[in-house]
């Protein structure tokens, strides 16, 4: 599989908008006398098409990253900033829906439902969304060739290998076009093989759908596949 060129730059010089920025980011969990700062001050942002691979130890805040730039918890202090809106400034149900427009995941276990088939996992967002129509299914056969699983469009997760259903959930999470792509240690239940395609895959996505992807992992042996690495350490970017 090869990678689309990436979207050229504007040709007036002017820089590209993050998709994704995080400024001044706290976020402090527990009770005054158990109090713990899970992400202390971090800053960050991340273009689109740009491939971010966030790593550190474990508990050093990787997850509440995630948690906080997708919109699922609200920080402390700071704001996030997706698709060019503040996501700290929503009510509840605007975030909500913001996120569902904007935002994509894929999680450590791909989470597919076990009765449908891979071609209806990528049909099923399209679904909630109410935009189930021609050019969904358009953009799910395309999604599914993509990523090497056209083949395996009419089989269930059970007959699907851990790679595989890795592959049907990337591509479930871009089906809507998400600006953002949150990656949630995609390799962890892989052998090195197929740890190395997903990776892979997702830096191939990344360009060809001009998404901002951040991955958060604990294998240093596919960091090569992200343009930009940073390591979080006691919730600070270091």
């Amino acid at each position: 599989m090869t990678s689309p060129t990436p979207a050229p730059a504007p040709a007036d010089g002017t820089a590209v908008p993050p998709a994704l920025r995080l400024t001044d980011v706290t976020l402090s969990l527990g009770s005054d006398e158990q109090r713990v700062t899970a992400l202390d001050q971090v800053t960050l942002a991340v273009s689109p098409g740009e491939f971010l691979a966030v790593t550190g130890p474990s508990g050093s805040g990787k997850s509440s990253l995630l948690a906080v730039a997708g919109g699922l918890q609200t920080p402390t202090e700071g704001t996030v900033h997706v698709a060019g809106t503040d996501l700290t400034a929503l009510t509840e149900h605007r975030r909500t829906a913001h996120r569902r427009r904007h935002i994509g995941y894929v999680f450590q276990h791909a989470n597919l439902f076990a009765s449908l088939t891979a071609l209806e996992q990528l049909l099923l967002p399209a679904h909630i969304a109410g935009r189930l129509d021609a050019a969904a299914r358009k953009r799910a056969t395309e999604l599914l060739e993509a990523v090497g699983m056209s083949h395996r469009a009419d089989r269930r997760p059970h007959q699907l290998s851990g790679g595989e259903r890795q592959r049907v959930g990337l591509a479930r999470a871009l089906v809507l076009a998400p600006e953002v792509l949150l990656v949630d240690e995609p390799t962890s239940a892989l052998d090195r093989a197929r740890a190395r395609d997903v990776a892979d895959l997702l830096a191939e996505q990344t360009r060809a759908n001009n998404t901002a992807t951040v991955m958060v992992t604990h294998d240093t042996e596919i960091l090569d596949a992200a343009d930009r690495v940073l390591t979080l350490r006691d919730g600070r970017l270091v």
